[in-house]
């Protein structure tokens, strides 16, 4: 019988289409069930994709509140508890450590295994880690992605060895300089043969490229990302 993983993630329609399928195909000796974005009722007043994403103090914030909620409800249902979210150029141990001191306020969940994963800077670094299994095999960007690549790498200054260490931390936005996600989108559409043809898409492109990518692939450029990995990989098989 698998293991129930509690997921509470940060970010939008892109964490929601693509990170959940992503860990179902990966790790499949867990069930997880998402718990935050909390899932947006249909009708007029939902918002739009994309927007209903928390991060950084305000998905600790939503944690807070939900979790507590979850426990009364469906006690002794949880194995795990894993909180995910785009780390954005900040510090990750400094990150967790906030995370796990808030969670740990809870008594109802003492007695429960909980890990906190990050994408660094954005989950878009897992895509641009396995770039062959990615970008290259995507019919949008069928002959564009060695021009994509060499732009990123030179204009952006994109380390594809190691693209969880792109952009610096700004104080005042509280995350990072640059988005990442939005470099991949000026890549694809870097001069006047682009622009007829398909932009990057966060909330499009992304989703379908991670059920693409190997994970033995990322990990091996991507710190943050093995952590997550390795330690899910060992939890869902041992369980």
């Amino acid at each position: 019988m698998a293991v129930v993983v509690w997921v509470y993630s940060g970010g939008g329609e892109a964490e929601v289409r693509g990170f959940f399928p992503f860990l179902d195909k990966t790790f499949p000796g867990c069930r997880f069930e998402r718990k935050t974005p909390v899932r947006q009722k249909p009708g007029p007043k939902a918002n739009k994709a994309g927007t209903y994403g928390r991060t950084g103090q305000s998905l600790i914030e939503q944690i807070k509140q939900e979790l507590p909620i979850a426990l009364k409800a469906e006690p002794n249902k949880c194995d795990l508890i894993l909180v995910f979210d785009d780390l954005d150029c900040r510090d990750s141990q400094e990150q967790k450590k906030k995370i796990l001191d808030e969670i740990s306020k809870i008594p109802e969940c003492a007695d429960i295994e909980k890990f906190v994963g990050f994408a660094a800077p954005e989950i878009e670094a897992w895509i641009i880690a396995d770039w062959n299994n990615s970008i290259a095999k995507n019919s949008d960007f069928r002959g564009r992605h060695e021009p994509m690549r060499s732009w990123l790498s030179r204009q952006k200054k994109v380390s594809f060895n190691n693209p969880e260490s792109f952009s610096e931390y700004d104080a005042e936005k509280d995350c990072c300089r640059e988005k990442l996600s939005e470099a991949l989108v000026e890549s694809s559409v870097q001069d006047e043969v682009d622009r007829d043809k398909a932009r990057f898409s966060k909330g499009y492109h992304t989703p379908l490229l991670l059920i693409e990518i190997d994970p033995n692939e990322v990990q091996k450029k991507c710190p943050l990302f093995r952590e997550l990995y390795n330690y899910l990989n060992n939890f869902c098989r041992s369980a």
